[in-house]
């Protein structure tokens, strides 16, 4: 019963198809409460130490009842904050008395929302160090591949695949900084009181600043963090908030660019994701092999990006001390914004764990515009010859107008190449033409550039992460098609990492 209940709810997909268990906990309310908890242990122990009339039996039980939790109690009193201090009391009778002494509710609330940002982009780091470890070994395996490059989408001058991967992994190298620089940068609200001038905590200790300066310092510490900020109103500024969020914004275009390149050439049939053995891309055409993996990643992109709207609005609108159109806000963005970040990562480790290259169509696609890149070699030759510059110019001109006409109206092969082998004009270099032709010598220092970013830049960015790279990802993956099928169940290994993966569709979308 409790279960065809939960379906008459609406659900956030967020949570019940795509985040991870890990980033799901951190913004559950189990994990909240407990924190409250700990947090009026924290304050009790400093308060104690500091010699307010706090006995050891009152924080040992209050220690052995941190995780018993009465998730009811709040509906009764319309209070998050003093419903649960009611329970806990409830549990801690001895204790009641001491329980949020001096504190108000943003001591549990706001430090609880800090401690939830660390911890949150602890595990995107993680995460973020995982897919940059697989897209750098993805690039040094083909470092020196040559392909076309791409200008406003048309063939350019040509890059190789591990050299295109780079500037993927510039992009997330640093989203890595920027995400380590948000969490580093976060501080703890601390003990600050109603309106933050701390004037309870300096009541409670008889008017001893250095007392409360002190407490405030305990506290802090016991919760993890170098320092608490110096100054605030009842709440912490939620320019705190605008840069956390404006950072996974950064993190999502990055993927949102990397997953939309990945897409373009699948269509180029150069470049896939990976596709199971069983995967079925579409109902209605059995041959698609849609790239469904990077479309999911570009949606959820697309609404990170959105989220940090909601606290630049939130802190543009704040009232002087503060004002509690805030909440509602927070409860939603905060935790979406990381748990779309969270998917986006795990889903993108999966793609870049098993990304396919397929060379021979890379290479027939490189001798259809090679002929017209080579022209200026080819120019450069006949000068070295004894011949005209201008002269061959001109010849070359005719020549390559000819051979677009032939590709473009008559939908036949680049026979540029063919051309120059028969004019007699250009026999002297004849001999010379599959050496100008050579893809390899189109690609500038491309490789070597792979080589030294990788050595220089993301290897060491990824040591303090080393201990987490061999993980398994839960990938509850998504078909874009509407059609039915039935769903297949997979159990995928990639190198060191195990992906669990539920394919199934329905009408109208992917269904668990």
């Amino acid at each position: 019963m409790a279960g065809a209940e939960e379906m008459n709810r609406y659900r956030s997909p967020l949570v019940s198809r795509y985040a991870s268990k890990e980033m799901s906990y951190n913004f559950s309310e189990k994990k909240k409460l407990i924190t409250w908890r700990k947090l009026w242990i924290f304050l009790a122990k400093a308060e104690k130490a500091l010699g307010l009339p706090i006995t050891d039996a009152q924080i040992a039980e209050m220690e052995s009842h941190a995780e018993d939790i009465d998730f009811e109690e709040e509906r009764k009193l319309r209070h998050d904050v003093m419903a649960h201090v009611h329970t806990f009391a409830h549990c801690c009778p001895t204790a009641a008395p001491i329980i949020h002494l001096g504190a108000m509710s943003c001591y549990v609330g706001d430090n609880t929302d800090l401690i939830a940002l660390r911890d949150g982009f602890n595990i995107l780091l993680s995460k973020l160090a995982r897919v940059i470890d697989r897209l750098a070994n993805f690039a040094e395996e083909y470092a020196d591949l040559p392909t076309l490059g791409f200008t406003h989408f048309q063939p350019a001058q040509l890059t190789t695949v591990g050299k295109r991967a780079c500037l993927w992994l510039q992009e997330l190298v640093m989203d890595v900084r920027n995400l380590e620089r948000a969490r580093d940068d976060l501080c703890f609200r601390g003990v600050k009181g109603t309106t933050g001038t701390q004037a309870s905590f300096l009541q409670l200790f008889q008017g001893d600043h250095d007392k409360v300066e002190e407490l405030d310092k305990m506290v802090t510490e016991m919760a993890g963090f170098k320092k608490a900020y110096l100054v605030t109103g009842q709440t912490y500024s939620h320019e705190v908030d605008i840069h956390c969020l404006a950072r996974l914004a950064s993190l999502g275009a990055s993927v949102h660019k990397i997953c939309t390149d990945i897409r373009l050439l699948a269509n180029l049939k150069e470049i896939e994701e990976p596709f199971e053995k069983e995967q079925i891309g579409s109902s209605a055409m059995p041959y698609k092999r849609n790239p469904m993996r990077a479309e999911r990643c570009c949606g959820l992109a697309r609404h990170l990006i959105a989220l940090v709207g909601d606290p630049l609005q939130t802190d543009s609108v704040q009232w002087p001390e503060s004002t509690l159109d805030d909440s509602a806000n927070r409860r939603i963005s905060l935790p979406e914004s990381f748990l779309t970040a969270d998917i986006i990562l795990s889903t993108l480790q999966n793609i870049t764990e098993g990304l396919v290259v397929y060379p021979k169509v890379i290479e027939r696609h490189i001798r259809h515009e090679l002929p017209f890149m080579a022209t200026e070699n080819i120019i450069m030759a006949i000068v070295k010859a004894g011949g005209n510059r201008q002269e061959c110019h001109e010849k070359i001109r005719v020549l390559s107008q000819e051979a677009a006409a032939v590709v473009k109206q008559e939908g036949g092969d680049n026979d540029l190449l063919a051309r120059i082998q028969r004019d007699p004009y250009f026999a002297p270099i004849l001999g010379q033409l599959d050496a100008l032709l050579d893809p390899k010598t189109f690609i500038g220092r491309a490789p070597q550039q792979v080589k030294t970013f990788l050595a220089e830049e993301v290897r060491p960015l990824l040591e303090p992460y080393k201990a987490n790279m061999d993980v398994k990802v839960e990938l509850r993956a998504l078909l874009s098609d509407g059609g039915s099928a039935e769903s297949v169940w997979y159990n995928q290994r990639v190198g060191r990492s195990c992906l669990y993966c539920c394919w199934s569709t329905s009408r109208g979308g992917e269904k668990l």
